[in-house]
């Protein structure tokens, strides 16, 4: 009986310290599976930084591409700029002397036609310089007179026209509408009406045309000065 009884303490025992280890590898299993549980959040968190980080970096990367991208862009708009709003000193030269073998009456008077002659395709140009008392129409002796120096620029034939006109020093000038024939033609005819040509005339003096005078092309002025014959 009593070596019963001792068998059944010595199950008992063994049965308590087979549960005890049970329990002791229970917690140990369950701090295991929670550390391992912080390792992943601490690992994802990291990684997350890590992509957060990458990112920045690839969009200031970025930014800073587009940046000196526009910057290059910019200089290299401003390089063509400069280059196409540069001029050539040696031309710009050469512009600037080309009438420097003519006098200024001679650039004057082909700037004077290149303005204002009627027809550019002359063969000549003929000036005449008429003083300040001289008639309007040389042919008719009871004609008006100019009240100052003028000069008269025509060409060799009809149709090339004329020009009169007096210089105010200023590059501007003063213009006589002085037609190329006077009445049509020479000798006048029997039943013009004198009195009507008086104030044609009186007309003429007193309402000169004020003209601003055009630099022009020299290229134009020195043919016109070239084909320039003085009276």
């Amino acid at each position: 009986m009593k070596k019963q009884v001792k068998l059944f303490y010595c199950h008992m025992s063994l049965l308590l310290f087979i549960l005890l280890l049970a329990g002791c590898s229970d917690n140990t299993n369950a701090k295991l599976n929670a550390n391992a549980g912080e390792n992943d959040v601490t690992l994802s968190t990291e990684e997350t930084t890590e992509v957060e980080e990458g990112n920045q970096a690839n969009e200031a990367s970025s930014s800073s591409t587009s940046e000196d991208t526009s910057q290059e862009d910019a200089k290299e708009s401003s390089s063509e700029e400069s280059k196409s709003g540069e001029s050539n000193p040696a031309d710009e030269s050469e512009e600037n002397h080309a009438l420097d073998d003519y006098s200024s009456k001679e650039i004057e008077y082909a700037r004077v036609w290149s303005q204002l002659g009627p027809n550019q395709e002359i063969d000549e140009l003929n000036v005449q310089l008429i003083s300040a008392g001289s008639p309007l129409n040389p042919d008719d002796e009871n004609s008006l007179t100019y009240p100052e120096d003028v000069v008269q620029l025509r060409g060799s034939r009809i149709v090339d026209g004329i020009v009169t006109y007096s210089g105010n020093g200023n590059g501007t000038i003063n213009v006589y509408n002085v037609p190329m024939r006077w009445y049509g033609g020479f000798p006048p005819p029997e039943d013009i009406d004198k009195e009507e040509i008086q104030k044609e005339m009186e007309d003429i003096i007193t309402n000169t045309k004020l003209v601003n005078v055009d630099t022009g092309n020299n290229e134009e002025i020195i043919e016109i000065i070239n084909k320039m014959n003085s009276q």
